[in-house]
């Protein structure tokens, strides 16, 4: 035996004996496993731990199942928003109404006569008298009317008399017993309106189904002249000084309301022009124009207007052959008014105007045509002034003096 080989001989290929490990090294690694498997345990039990109730908050809870949390409730909120277009709203709509227009209407088949109503528009009331509410809406809103009714905010219905009506200005003033009425409007200053002010038009477009409506705008323009043509001829007869606006003005809304922000009335609403290529182009009676007719029409039931007794054609109508064969004119007149009848015992009669007089000059103002004559006359002049007026004769000046009276008195 080798003595540095306790185990014998060592075969070719043979590897050595694995010598035994010692008792005490295979403890500690038991134990290791051990704590290991101890700190894992309590590393899995404190993850659950806070797990939990997050899952559980998530799970779906049985009817009896409480939660700690409060209940949330949707909360609705009412807040009072007040402007300054409410406030004038408020202040001023009541006295708009509607205006019903009753006319006769003959039944085709029995020819039987009814009445009944043919159109609606609105009106405003401006005045309070004597047991009377007098009311201001558009001549062609009761045009050939047998009878008016008017509609106020309460939706009452009550019968209105007709007290004057002006087809030139397109107004007329209606009286209502004033039983229940409480709100009149205030009149503005529509000269004091600046161009991009705020306006308010109150009405009942498309009629009564639509009572009150409010549309707001701005003022868009001032002292604007729409022609306008009274007889349906397909010529106009007069030029309307108008306000325009962009507030929406629907059929039904002539005669309502135009207000300023502060409730006054400062237009009557009039005509809309609804060309397929024009939009948000409302007009309305400056209020000022108005009140002067207004006026009249409560005092004597129509305007009393200067009249000259005369028939008219604008020279502008008449052929170029007639113009320089029969009128006789100089080649430098071309605009002007001619006299086409004159009236007897009228001033223009006991002044001396004969028929084919071409009117050229009033007061020293020069006339080109019909409407400005009219302008002229009813604007400037009143009954019992002196109208000087300068005409072509047969190719040569003449000039005249007219008296003006009452149309009523000719």
């Amino acid at each position: 035996m080798d003595i540095n080989n306790p185990y014998g001989p060592q075969l070719p290929n043979e590897q050595p004996p694995i010598e035994p490990k010692k008792r005490n090294g295979k403890r500690r690694g038991i134990a290791g496993y051990f704590f290991s498997g101890l700190a894992g345990v309590l590393v899995g039990a404190l993850l659950v731990w806070f797990l939990i109730p997050s899952v559980v908050t998530n799970l779906p809870s049985g009817g009896e199942t409480k939660s700690n949390e409060t209940t949330k409730q949707t909360q609705q909120l009412s807040v009072d928003v007040t402007t300054d277009v409410t406030d004038a709203v408020e202040k001023a709509s009541s006295a708009v109404v509607g205006i019903t227009n009753i006319q006769s209407v003959t039944n085709f088949w029995n020819q039987s006569e009814a009445t009944e109503g043919v159109g609606t528009g609105s009106g405003v009331i401006y005045k309070k008298e004597d047991g009377k509410a007098y009311v201001i809406t558009n001549y062609h809103v009761i045009e050939n009317a047998k009878s008016v009714e008017v509609t106020l905010a309460d939706g009452s219905k009550v019968e209105a008399n007709i007290v004057g009506e002006d087809i030139w200005t397109d107004l007329a003033v209606l009286a209502i017993d004033d039983t229940g009425i409480e709100t009149v409007i205030e009149f503005g200053d529509s000269d004091a309106l600046k161009q991009g002010e705020t306006v308010i038009a109150i009405g009942n477009p498309l009629g009564l189904d639509f009572y009150g409506s409010v549309t707001t705008g701005v003022v868009s323009g001032k002292d604007r002249a729409v022609p306008v043509d009274l007889n349906g001829d397909g010529i106009e007869d007069w030029q309307s000084e108008v306000l325009q606006t962009d507030a929406a003005i629907n059929p039904g809304n002539s005669g309502g309301a135009l207000i300023n922000l502060a409730g006054q009335l400062i237009g009557i609403n009039s005509m809309k022009i609804s060309e397929s290529t024009v939009e948000g182009m409302g007009l309305a009676i400056p209020v000022n124009s108005a009140i002067p007719i207004i006026e009249d029409l409560e005092q004597n039931g129509k305007v009393n207007r200067p009249s000259m007794g005369i028939t008219l054609i604008d020279l502008t109508n008449v052929p170029a052959f007639h113009q320089k064969e029969t009128l006789k004119l100089p080649k430098e007149v071309t605009t002007g008014v001619v006299v086409d009848e004159v009236v007897e015992g009228t001033p223009a009669a006991i002044a001396g105007m004969k028929s084919y007089d071409v009117i050229v000059e009033m007061d020293g103002e020069k006339v080109e045509n019909t409407i400005e004559l009219r302008k002229h006359l009813y604007n400037e002049k009143e009954t019992g002034d002196e109208l000087k007026v300068k005409v072509y004769r047969q190719g040569e000046i003449v000039e005249l003096t007219l008296l003006l009276k009452q149309s009523s008195e000719l």
